[in-house]
């Protein structure tokens, strides 16, 4: 049997195969089978050279690719190569692109400076050809006058003058009289400077048109500079200084002008640049006059006003001392004439305690519905609108709050205001805010007219509202005062034409009337910040009339009117005496009671605004460094014991964010007070959750929203933001919040007495008491009082308390018990032993 035994041997399909004797050991042998394998070559198909390009043959060919390296590899190699060279390319291009610009903008500044001084080459040129013009107009008028004069004198000369005695006289008077009276032995002084004077302008126009060939324009090339035939050449500025000199020479004005006398307004500081504007000087002068001084200052720093006073003396000025006040007087204060004061329409402002209807009679007057727009149906900012009667008379109307809260508001109300009506319910009679606005009204000295509302309800009782108005010193008409009382009802609208009637009776007696044709001044009744249109102030005009285009300045803002709006929320072009307007245009967000003033321009404006915006700052800063250090050591020590609730406000009106932060700040006792860390108008934003986060305060949120931003960063930095409406929950919820940083009443009360008969020493615990509960009960965890002839001479808790031998919990009244004191053995027979128990009470603020 052979070694393959029959089979086919094994192979490698396409090798040369021959066979090898092996010989092993004992003899034995085996032929085997060897098969040579050829050598592997890749042909690459037909077309992928001239498909991939050049560089993939390279790829394709085992040969010249790197080792180690995949035809997917390669062709991203390729790729990324290709890629980079079309990003050279167009990087190339980009910056040649540039580079052209580049030189475009070259060659136009280039044209821009050669028309520039081919202008001022021609300008020069003609005001030369203008001076020259004039010198010989004067020349020419100077020969003729002396013609004159000569042609007057010969007649004289020849009657006095006696015959020439020879030819040659003879010859010099004929000559004379041929050249017109001119001596013909030489020429005369006037010639002779005229001759002069025509060389010297002929030698200068030689040179300047010498000068004019070779002026340089454009830029100065390598060659132009190194040219060494024409050496340097003059500046541009030299040649206009000479041509100037010139000109005002040939014009007559060499003299030096005198100088000009300057009333210099000096202020308690200025800055020296500003000093030497003012006085018309340079302002290295001014720093050098200083420096002779021995103060050593740049034109940068400022000087007191005695320094800058010497400075205008030296330089030969008047000084005008003026404050920095002084920058309000541009406001229009001008007293009004007779003949061009109009009428105009009333004021009323609605005021009243809160709840007794003064919307709903407002509503009923100008059939709108206001009252459903504010949230919980009560009024939380001033509205201002204008009504027109029956009988076509204008009325301005003010509906002002009437919580507690929002006394400021009814304060500004009434300032404004020409009539007030008070609005009092019939089944409710006089409360608080009723008499609040009865003292606003007195205190502003304005008329007063009482509406009884709510006349139509069954428990209405009106006379009972005149009576209780007596204390107040509220007469009314029906009780024989001069007060106007009228009964209405908003919900049926009975009494309204009555109401109507009286308030254009007490118009008619005051004889309102302003200047329309003066700059504007207004009363701002509220302010906002809209997230469409910025700031928003609500003006009420009372003199003058406001237009678009305006520039005024309101109290520390100022703006330009951008749009006006009337109280039905159509734009207007200009708004007259007591008309109320939505003003847009600010640059900030006034306060509620600010006054506007219409001034000439933007840069009065801006000063006025920021002189008001440093007063106040100057006022805080004042009021915080008048403490002594004892005060402000007395006032840290105080301040240790009382816990503050740190909060920050954001309202959508000026007026709800003051009266909220007013109201706040009434929140508290002497432990516990509200602290307003900031309040302000608009949304919450970043920076307000920033501050809150950084001193542990609540945002506060009335009719406002916080903003994306603000709510990503509230929620990452764990800022509560609580939103409201209604100041009464925001009041109350304040208030609860408050009440838990009070610490916590604690009450004792009293469960038992005991009385110690005998003393006993219990080895391992003490002296122990044996005791008789003669009141109440005994408790193992309540607090004990030893007392000793009625005083207490130690108070503490039990160690033990045991009837019999057992230990329990308590022992009622008359039984017999064990009590040891935790660390204390000082006790006696005839001892009495108080037994109480501690409670803990929250306490809420009232």
């Amino acid at each position: 049997m052979s070694d393959t035994d029959g089979k086919k041997p094994l192979g490698l399909g396409g090798g040369r195969s021959g066979s090898v004797k092996q010989s092993f050991s004992h003899g034995r042998t085996k032929s085997v089978v060897v098969e040579t394998k050829r050598k592997r070559v890749v042909v690459p198909k037909p077309g992928a050279g001239s498909s991939k390009g050049s560089g993939n043959a390279v790829g394709g060919d085992p040969s010249r690719r790197p080792a180690g390296i995949s035809d997917a590899e390669m062709e991203r190699r390729l790729r990324a190569l290709q890629a980079a060279k079309a990003r050279e390319a167009e990087e190339a291009e980009q910056r040649a692109r540039e580079e052209r610009e580049r030189e475009i903008e070259r060659e136009r500044r280039r044209a821009e400076i050669e028309a520039k001084e081919r202008e001022e080459r021609e300008r020069t040129e003609a005001a030369r050809l203008k001076a020259e013009e004039e010198e010989r107009k004067a020349r020419e008028a100077e020969r003729r006058a002396q013609k004159r004069e000569e042609a007057a004198a010969a007649p004289r000369k020849a009657d006095a003058a006696p015959a020439p005695a020879d030819p040659a006289a003879a010859e010099a008077a004929a000559a004379r009289a041929a050249t017109k009276g001119v001596s013909a032995t030489g020429p005369r002084k006037t010639d002779r400077d005229r001759n002069e004077r025509g060389d010297t302008r002929d030698t200068r126009n030689a040179k300047v048109k010498g000068d004019a060939g070779n002026r340089r324009t454009g830029k100065l090339s390598l060659s132009d500079a190194l040219d060494g035939e024409g050496g340097r050449q003059r500046s541009l500025a030299a040649m206009k200084r000479k041509q100037e000199r010139a000109r005002q020479k040939a014009m007559g004005s060499g003299a030096r002008a005198e100088k000009m006398v300057r009333d210099v307004q000096l202020p308690e500081t200025i800055v020296v640049s500003e000093l030497a504007n003012r006085m018309a000087e340079r302002a290295a002068d001014v720093v050098k006059s200083l420096m002779k001084m021995g103060m050593m200052v740049t034109a940068n720093q400022t000087i007191d006003a005695d320094t800058a006073e010497l400075v205008i003396e030296e330089f030969g000025h008047r000084a005008v001392r003026v404050s920095d006040a002084d920058v309000e007087q541009v406001i229009d204060t001008v007293d009004d004439r007779p003949e061009d004061m109009e009428s105009r329409p009333p004021i009323i402002t609605i005021m009243g305690h809160v709840d007794h209807g003064k919307t709903s009679l407002l509503d009923a007057i100008r059939n709108a519905n206001v009252v459903s727009g504010e949230a919980g149906g009560i009024t939380q900012h001033i509205g201002a609108y204008q009504v027109r009667t029956e009988s076509g008379a204008v009325l301005t109307f003010l509906d002002t709050p009437g919580h507690a809260a929002f006394t400021s508001m009814r304060a500004r109300g009434a300032q404004v205001t020409d009539i007030v009506v008070l609005v009092v319910a019939a089944d409710d009679s006089v409360m608080p805010q009723t008499i609040e606005a009865i003292n606003h009204a007195k205190a502003a000295g304005v008329p007063m007219i009482v509406a009884i509302n709510k006349c139509d309800k069954p428990d209405a009782d009106a006379q009972k509202v005149r009576t209780e108005l007596l204390n107040y010193e509220v007469v009314v008409e029906a009780m024989s005062g001069d007060v106007q009382d009228v009964e209405v009802s908003a919900k049926t609208g009975a009494g309204l034409d009555n109401l109507l009637e009286a308030i254009a009776l007490q118009a008619e007696i005051l004889e309102l009337k302003a200047n329309p044709d003066r700059a504007a001044q207004g009363a701002v009744i509220e302010a906002k910040l809209d997230v469409g249109r910025g700031p928003v102030a609500t003006v009420l005009v009372q003199h003058g009339t406001l237009k678009q285009g305006d520039i005024f300045v309101v109290g520390e803002q100022w703006g330009k009117v951008r749009a006006l709006v009337n109280d039905k929320g159509e734009r207007v072009k200009e708004a007259a005496p007591s008309v109320p307007v939505e003003v847009l245009g600010l640059n900030g967000t006034p306060e509620a009671g600010d006054v506007l003033n219409v001034v000439e321009t933007e840069a009065q404006a801006r000063e006025i605004a920021d002189y008001r915006v440093q007063v106040a700052k100057d006022k805080r800063a004042a009021a915080g460094a008048a403490a002594t250090l004892e005060q402000l050591l007395a006032k840290a020590k105080a301040d240790e014991n009382v816990s503050e609730l740190p909060v920050l406000v954001k309202a959508d009106v000026q007026g709800s964010a003051e009266a909220i932060v007013q109201a706040l700040e009434k929140v508290g006792n002497d432990e516990v007070r509200v602290r307003v860390l900031h309040s302000g108008v608009g949304a919450i934003t970043e920076s307000d959750i920033g501050l809150a986060e950084a001193s542990g305060a609540p945002v506060i949120g009335f009719n406002v929203r916080a903003n994306a931003p603000a709510r990503a960063a509230a929620n990452q930095k764990g800022v509560e933001i609580r939103y409201y409406s209604i100041i009464y929950d925001l009041v109350d919820d304040i208030k609860a919040a408050a009440s838990g940083l009070l610490k916590a009443e604690v009450r004792e009360n009293f469960i038992g007495y005991a009385t110690i008969k005998e003393v006993f020493k219990v080895s391992g615990v003490g002296k122990v008491a044996g005791c008789l509960v003669t009141e109440g009960v005994a408790r193992r965890s309540a607090g004990v009082r030893l007392l000793r002839d009625n005083v207490v001479i130690h108070e503490g808790t039990l160690k033990t308390l045991k009837r019999f031998k057992d230990e329990v919990k308590e022992v009622q009244s008359g039984q017999e018990c064990g009590m040891a004191f935790e660390n204390y053995d000082d006790i006696r027979p005839n001892d009495v032993i108080e037994i109480f128990e501690r409670e803990e009470v929250e306490r809420t603020l009232t």
